[in-house]
């Protein structure tokens, strides 16, 4: 189990705004801590996991439940 410190919601919006909204909440966070990012734009599957690979951040879980994704990210350093 993580300990989830922050939850971002995007439900309803479509790219690119779940990512700048990402983005922009992942800079709030120190080092080491956890964001839920909950959303249901489909191609959050594609843009997100490519999101941390480029930044350095750890994506720790996603899975779908329904028509919403949902994604742990650890922020890198």
């Amino acid at each position: 189990m993580h300990d989830v410190v922050f939850s971002l919601d995007t439900s309803g919006l479509f790219c690119p705004e779940p990512v700048m909204l990402l983005h922009s909440k992942i800079d709030e966070l120190g080092c080491g801590e956890i964001l839920e990012v909950i959303a249901t734009d489909p191609s959050t599957q594609r843009d997100i996991p490519k999101f941390c690979a480029f930044l350095d951040h750890q994506l720790i879980e996603q899975r779908v439940e329904g028509k919403c994704f949902f994604y742990l990210i650890q922020k890198g350093k």
